[in-house]
């Protein structure tokens, strides 16, 4: 039902088009329009499409729930109550006796029955509203179609209520994001200490289901957590920001624009690799390279380590890095470089002088991205340095990160409200204020030295 709404959507929104357009387009033969026949045509379009797609939004979110509520009432004596997984389980089995009856008890039978009637009530309700809605409103516009009507302004008006709804979802989104995290982290710290929590050395998440269990200690210090991320966050940094730096300067100042041509797609082949593919490269080449090297210097270095993860993590960020540096840099003003060569400076001192400096603002933001794509980084971490919470800053040894352990928190078998579950927000709140304070440096860098060189 909802295609064949769609589509007499689409046949509504094209006639009425065609139908202002074509009136407007009669009248403007005659005597001068304020605006343009398309500008009537698509504000005709838009008085479908709006209340439309509303009618539509509104099905999507009340009919499931009026469905499966008519389909519940239907059973005897409302068994199920409050019980969520019930209703659930009841639910499968009356959509299974909708697609087949046969088997389904008579109870499941009669609920199936009240859920055909309840799903064909919806949908009608959404095709006579929807598209009478839709009706209306182009034939209301076609009406007001005149010499004087400013059809254009009106365009423009409903254009910017578009544009600022589509901000607000994304805002409202931001917002939603934030506070469920915040939520079920308040909960969390309502079972263990906050103070232990940023303050801890030891992370043992595991806690007893059943009395009789031992050794599940379920310590929530989160430091090691934290200077995992903070070691292979720089050892990939110590890589990727050089690299992806000089590679930058290489090919804005000094390659030919052919090679330029070349280079530049090749290098950016590097951001399409999946992560799990750098994983597999860090768990089967680059670890095992890095312990023989270390057995023959003497070292002893873990199978899973953080330097592996680290090397590899740096090669994946180098075309952020590079390309947004590389970007920047092209937007300097020739002017400031031929300023500079008319002073006599040569072209590495202008480059050191002159071009990065006026390129500083988005050479941060880069380094910024970079180092919230390694914070981020999941897959690398699971499969070359390991889910060991170590509290050490030894690279040749196995740690673990903020984003391994949410990861590993929520999968598993722990009921939704246990203080090990909820561990996981309160280390992605943690997480979302650490990028947070990266965003308000970079912004402030940003701000002072785009003043400078405006």
């Amino acid at each position: 039902m909802t295609s064949f709404y769609l589509v007499a959507l689409a046949v509504l929104t094209v006639a009425a088009f065609l139908a202002a357009r074509g009136r407007a387009g009669a009248l403007g033969a005659s005597g001068r329009l304020h605006s343009l026949p398309t500008y009537h045509g698509l504000l005709a379009a838009s008085a479908v499409v709006l209340p439309m797609m509303l009618v539509l939004a509104v099905y999507g979110a009340t009919a499931p729930s009026f469905v499966q509520s008519q389909a519940i009432a239907a059973l005897p004596g409302d068994p199920l109550g409050d019980d969520a997984l019930a209703r659930a389980t009841r639910m499968r089995e009356i959509a299974n006796a909708v697609a087949n009856p046969a088997g389904a008890t008579p109870e499941t039978l009669a609920a199936a029955e009240r859920y055909r009637a309840a799903q064909a009530m919806a949908d009608w309700a959404l095709l006579i509203v929807g598209i009478g809605l839709g009706g209306l409103g182009a034939a209301w516009m076609v009406r007001k179609v005149g010499p004087h009507f400013r059809a254009r302004n009106g365009f423009e008006r409903v254009v910017i209520g578009v544009l600022i709804a589509c901000a607000l979802v994304a805002i409202l989104t931001t917002v939603g994001i934030v506070f469920s995290v915040l939520f079920e982290t308040l909960r969390f710290f309502t079972k263990y200490s906050w103070l232990d929590f940023l303050t801890g050395l030891q992370w043992s998440p595991q806690t007893a289901i059943r009395e009789d269990q031992v050794g599940q200690s379920g310590a929530f210090g989160a430091v090691p957590l934290f200077v995992g991320t903070t070691l292979i966050m720089l050892i990939a940094m110590l890589i990727a920001a050089p690299v992806g730096l000089f590679s930058a300067i290489y090919m804005a100042e000094y390659a030919s624009p052919r090679l330029r041509g070349i280079a530049k797609p090749v290098l950016e082949i590097l951001a399409g690799v999946p992560t799990v593919v750098f994983g597999f490269f860090a768990a089967l080449t680059v670890a095992p390279a890095i312990r023989s090297l270390g057995l023959t210097l003497g070292l002893d270095v873990a199978s899973e380590s953080a330097l592996a993860a680290g090397v590899v993590m740096g090669i994946m960020i180098i075309p952020f890095v590079s390309s947004l540096s590389d970007d920047v840099i092209n937007a300097v003003p020739q002017s400031l470089r031929d300023g500079s060569y008319g002073m006599g400076a040569t072209k590495s001192e202008t480059i050191k002088k002159v071009v990065l400096p006026a390129a500083l603002p988005g050479i941060v933001s880069a380094m910024m991205l970079a180092v919230s794509r390694a914070v981020g980084e999941t897959m690398i971490v699971v499969m070359a340095a390991g889910l060991t919470a170590n509290l050490t800053f030894n690279p040749l040894e196995a740690v673990t990160t903020v984003t391994v352990q949410i990861k590993t928190l929520l999968v598993g078998d722990q009921e939704f409200d246990s203080a090990k579950t909820l561990s996981a927000f309160a280390l992605g709140f943690v997480l979302f204020f650490f990028t947070l304070i990266l965003n308000v440096v970079a912004l402030r860098i940003v701000k002072r030295y785009r003043e400078q060189y405006d």
